[in-house]
């Protein structure tokens, strides 16, 4: 009997740490727990996606983070989450490419608008919304650089908050804004008007906006791929 209840105990325990290492693996890849029916898959990369709705022409995108000149004929919007492993690839990699050839001439600006898939990605936004306008796009570089340090964490905020006063943020200044009820309305608000309103699908998410209209690109994409959507605004907004 007591044999048994040992092999019972281990197997239960092995099914819990699997259940662990799958959440967090699942997480990392965009998908969230509906605390119901398991793991689901409402805003990142599906198998077979729904048609791209067409995005509304007077859609009020967000503004809040913007790099690069504000009145650019052009714009790029930025859905991401912190805590997608897709996204940091993308804004590591692709999107200083972008800005570098785009942004930094003035041609093109750059709109960040976060989408938290999760808790974690949740208290990562509401803590780039504390740190000084100006340094906002090196904290969301470094919360993508060091994404497996804090998503991989069983203690994420506890690391997410080190992170913060790293870079200015008093201790207690974190803990009031991991609170903000007023800045966490308009981040899940702006996440409620991505996935009605635009039709967003997957993250990372990428809206090319100007005269010429808008063109969302979805997923991992290449420089070469969103440069080529970029090109033909760029030529329909200097005609």
């Amino acid at each position: 009997m007591e044999k048994f209840i040992k092999k019972i105990s281990m197997t239960l325990a092995s099914v819990v740490v699997f259940l662990l290492a799958a959440s967090f693996y699942l997480t990392m890849k965009g998908f969230v727990y509906n605390g119901e029916d398991g793991f689901i898959l409402p805003q990142a990369y599906a198998e077979e996606s729904k048609p791209q709705k067409e995005i509304p022409l007077n859609f009020a995108f967000p503004q809040d983070h913007v790099l690069g000149k504000r009145d650019a004929k052009v714009s790029i919007y930025e859905y991401s989450s912190f805590g997608c492993s897709h996204c940091a690839d993308m804004h590591l990699e692709v999107i200083p490419e972008i800005i570098k050839k785009y942004v930094d001439n003035g041609a093109v600006r750059l709109v960040f608008v976060p989408l938290p898939l999760d808790k974690n990605s949740m208290d990562a936004a509401l803590l780039a919304e504390c740190v000084a306008k100006d340094k906002y796009f090196d904290f969301a570089n470094l919360l993508f650089k060091k994404q497996r340090d804090w998503m991989l964490s069983f203690n994420a905020t506890k690391i997410l908050k080190q992170f913060a006063t790293l870079s200015g943020i008093s201790n207690d200044r974190t803990n009031v804004c991991l609170k903000d009820d007023k800045t966490a309305a308009r981040i899940l608000g702006d996440r409620k008007a991505g996935l009605s309103e635009l039709g967003i699908q997957g993250t990372p998410s990428f809206i090319i906006s100007s005269k010429k209209g808008n063109d969302m690109l979805t997923g991992a994409k290449t420089f070469d791929e969103m440069s080529a959507v970029i090109d033909g605004h760029l030529q329909a907004a200097y005609k």
